[in-house]
């Protein structure tokens, strides 16, 4: 029996995914940070690992006591390497070669993959014309906020690529972990398990190519941006990740990557005094456009109705 996925969110979902794009769009901020001193996959296993450790503490305060099959565990390690592993290695060392907000314009194409992804391999998330519409709307929205001419920044097409490899990697990951939702673990478990698997697979590749070199001379503000990127942008955000793709499903949860860029925008004028322009007000109008098409209940109250 298949399970069906309603196109439309609930208000509460929505909130989820408001939240989970400000931690998500924090995480570009942190690895700018992070990357000055440390190579691509160190960062990338400070993460996963620190996380692991907050969340399987974080349960077992709470009285989570899962026995995990073998079957599980694989499912965790094939999440892992789709959600974590390969797109966390592929962004930090993307953003080592270009700037982040062209790094933020490629990674918003993370929806569009998704829609095809899902369309393909979902047979209860097959995309509509309203909502193929929207994601366009809301990618151009984006474009648009972040500035067009960060399309041609500086950087090479292969780290350009490395991007695009990443959310390609999302949307394979966003299809891979409806089966969490048949398993029935709870969305904490999942988080943990998965960046549990990612720790295992990365410490032997980190050790072997970057070694512990250098990582005792890492200032403060460098550890710091680590933890937030563990704790907050990792930790935090993929319980609310497994959440929102089990009552959501793939497609939806992955609009997150719309509205990581308004987060960001949101987040730089209320905290570190940022200016607002025209232009991110017209780029947030479109993404909300956008995301209104996908959800796409406005849009048929607007449709005339039928003559009986």
């Amino acid at each position: 029996m298949t399970t069906t996925i309603s196109s439309t969110m609930s208000a509460r979902v929505w909130l989820l995914l408001i939240l989970l794009s400000m931690l998500w769009g924090g995480s570009f901020f942190f690895v700018g940070v992070a990357v000055g001193e440390l190579p691509a996959l160190t960062i990338t296993f400070l993460r996963v690992s620190i996380a692991a450790i907050a969340l399987w503490s974080f349960a077992f305060v709470i009285g989570i006591r899962p026995h995990l099959s073998r079957q599980v565990w694989l499912a965790f390690f094939g999440m892992g390497m789709l959600n974590n592993v390969i797109p966390f290695v592929l962004i930090v060392w993307g953003q080592t070669q270009i700037a982040s907000g062209l790094a933020s314009i490629l990674n918003a194409a993370t929806p569009i993959f998704a829609v095809i992804v899902a369309g393909l391999l979902l047979p209860d998330e097959r995309p509509t014309p309203l909502k193929i519409i929207g994601v366009t709307i809301g990618f151009t929205g984006v474009v648009v906020m972040i500035g067009v001419p960060a399309l041609g920044g500086t950087g090479t097409l292969l780290a350009q690529l490395a991007i695009v490899g990443a959310t390609v990697s999302y949307a394979f990951a966003g299809v891979f972990g409806r089966r969490f939702k048949t398993l029935q673990i709870n969305p904490i478990v999942v988080a943990a398990g998965q960046v549990t698997a990612s720790s295992i697979v990365m410490l032997p590749i980190t050790l072997y190519v970057d070694g512990v070199a250098g990582i005792g001379d890492v200032n403060t503000s460098v550890w710091a941006s680590i933890f937030a990127l563990a704790i907050l942008s990792t930790a935090v955000a993929y319980v609310l990740y497994f959440k929102i793709l089990e009552v959501a499903g793939a497609t939806n949860v992955l609009l997150v990557t719309l509205l990581v860029p308004v987060s960001a925008v949101f987040l730089g004028t209320v905290f570190l005094g940022e200016s607002l322009g025209l232009i991110h007000l017209i780029g947030m109008l479109l993404i909300a456009l956008g995301l209104s098409a996908i959800d796409g209940r406005l849009w048929q109250r607007l449709k005339p109705q039928s003559a009986k």
